[in-house]
């Protein structure tokens, strides 16, 4: 299974992300986040961040995740390339606890492409079928 698509939108950038459970779909999502913004094959995971977020339901914290990810990359300069995400319910929804690892991007070593401003719930899905979660979301560019 590939870990995600594009997904077509006429202004901005959208991707679904795949996974066994909706755990390694975060994972995968974030890949495709970074995806936009450079080519992650060549971000070394050397720096680690550690994460944890509370959201009232799924669609609530594949927003938080996304937008804390962009909060890194903006306030810190960090890409990333490497996710482990773990999820579970608590008693106000969901809760999220996760570690990324990346670098400092450096824009001769990482190839800038296109820069994201936010992450939106326009088209936001998620979705389980069968064995395997799906995930979507959009980006403002």
């Amino acid at each position: 299974m590939k870990p995600f698509k594009w997904v077509e939108h006429p202004s901005d950038i959208g991707f679904r992300a795949y996974g066994r459970n909706l755990a390694e779909a975060f994972e995968n999502a974030a890949l495709a986040f970074f995806e936009v913004m450079v080519d992650t094959s060549g971000v070394r995971p050397v720096e680690e961040v550690e994460i944890e977020l509370e959201a009232e339901d799924e669609q609530a914290l594949l927003y938080d995740w996304l937008d804390r990810l962009l909060y890194f990359h903006d306030a810190h300069g960090l890409v990333m390339s490497k996710f482990e995400v773990r999820i579970s319910e608590s008693s106000q929804g969901f809760r999220l606890k996760a570690k990324a690892w990346g670098e400092h991007f450096d824009p001769e070593k990482h190839s800038p492409r296109t820069a994201i401003k936010s992450v939106t719930y326009h088209m936001m899905e998620i979705e389980r079928r069968g064995d395997r979660c799906e995930v979507q979301a959009v980006v403002d560019i």
